[in-house]
């Protein structure tokens, strides 16, 4: 079964764990480290013939424009991960329209495509910005993958659909971040600080359980920073975003490697193959 690859490109600095000690003002001031870690991801790809979705951020479009170009040139699709990667249910309806224009705009500036698809930074919309949804359709996206299915302190929208769905109101496809019911409960298993938690040969269980018992395709996602452990440290971060961030930083791009063997991916569909792949069920 092919499974949905995405790439959410970011670099450590922008991360919503540490946003109460890095603003975007210091930005220019940080050591970039995504230029030494997008090569190795596009390498791996390549190797095993695997397309993705990259959801990127505006700024970091637009201070390194070559990156955008080797997504596209490798025939990778290009997504929206907003301009400034500030959490939607922190901003206004108008704050947002215009970060999400923006980087819009810059992205396809940058990758002489239509971008239409969109994920929220740290998965917000929620119960609270479901208004969002409203304003990506005015701006022209139609696909989606910002909705969590958990319950979490910074995200998700718990008993919300578990597998890709259309929003009838918006005529958007989503398509959530991917859990697997272990006791009657939603266990986040898609990538990111969860497959740096658990196991591999969880997550690999619980995937296949996804594919083979459900009879459903996973949506996967990866930070270019989480196979990076060289990268600064912010020693006055708290505890907990430390522990989220830092956890198991020396054991994702083996374990990267080995999901690659073991699934097949593709990118999200888009917009050309919309008719083809997109989700049956309607909510």
């Amino acid at each position: 079964m092919q499974n949905y690859l995405t790439i959410d490109v970011e670099d450590y600095f922008q991360v919503a764990a540490f946003a109460d000690i890095v603003s975007p003002g210091s930005w220019n001031d940080m050591e970039p480290r995504i230029q030494t870690t997008m090569p190795v991801i596009l390498d791996l790809l390549k190797e095993h013939g695997v397309r993705a979705t990259f959801f990127v951020v505006g700024w970091l479009a637009e201070k390194k424009p070559e990156l955008v170009m080797h997504i596209v040139a490798e025939g990778h699709e290009i997504g929206c991960h907003s301009y400034w990667h500030r959490k939607i249910y922190e901003l206004t309806p108008e704050e947002f329209r215009q970060d999400t224009l923006k980087a819009k705009a810059v992205l396809e500036k940058i990758s002489n495509k239509t971008v239409s698809a969109y994920r929220a930074p740290s998965y917000s919309i929620t119960k609270k910005s479901l208004w969002a949804l409203d304003i990506l359709k005015e701006a022209g996206f139609t696909t989606d993958s910002s909705i969590f299915p958990i319950r979490h302190d910074l995200y998700g929208i718990p008993g919300s659909p578990r597998f890709p769905y259309r929003l009838s109101r918006q005529g958007i496809d989503e398509f959530p971040i991917s859990t697997s019911v272990l006791l009657g409960r939603n266990i986040p298993v898609a990538g990111g600080g969860y497959f740096r938690l658990f196991p591999y040969w969880f997550t690999k269980f619980a995937l296949k359980r996804i594919n083979q018992k459900e009879n459903q395709p996973f949506v996967f996602y990866l930070h270019p920073w989480e196979i990076d452990d060289g990268q600064p440290r912010f020693k006055k971060a708290r505890l907990l975003s430390k522990f989220r961030h830092y956890n198991n930083l020396d054991k994702t791009l083996g374990r990267f490697k080995r999901l690659l063997n073991d699934f097949e991916f593709i990118p999200l569909p888009g917009a050309a193959d919309k008719k083809k792949q997109a989700p049956s069920k309607t909510v």
